[in-house]
């Protein structure tokens, strides 16, 4: 699944919130929200195939943690984006700051 469309999702951005605090396991993870545990684990295989987040299986617990990895993909998303109107919003300056001229002007 996108990376994007994961976090389409209002219960999954929460999670990765929640995520950004450190290491839960899926139980706690489950306990915040109204959902019912099936509904929950459910996010988490989509959070998971999205490569957003990762699992730890310690003996009976399914530990969940943020993947670095697919973080790293938005930052890189970001940079181009960023890059795009940074330019875009130099060349607008340019043009806001170039002294007036009076075309037209007959005189």
């Amino acid at each position: 699944m996108d990376r994007f469309a994961a976090l389409a999702d209002p219960t999954r951005r929460s999670i990765v919130e929640m995520l950004a605090e450190g290491a839960l396991p899926a139980g706690e993870i489950g306990a915040r929200f109204s959902a019912s545990p099936p509904a929950i684990s459910q996010h988490l295989k989509v959070l998971r195939e999205a490569r957003l987040v990762t699992v730890e299986v310690r003996g009976q617990q399914r530990i969940y943690r943020l993947d670095p990895a697919g973080l790293d993909a938005f930052d890189a998303w970001l940079r181009r984006v960023r890059r795009f109107w940074g330019r875009h919003l130099d060349l607008l300056e340019q043009e806001l700051t170039k002294p007036e001229t009076d075309e037209g002007d007959t005189r």
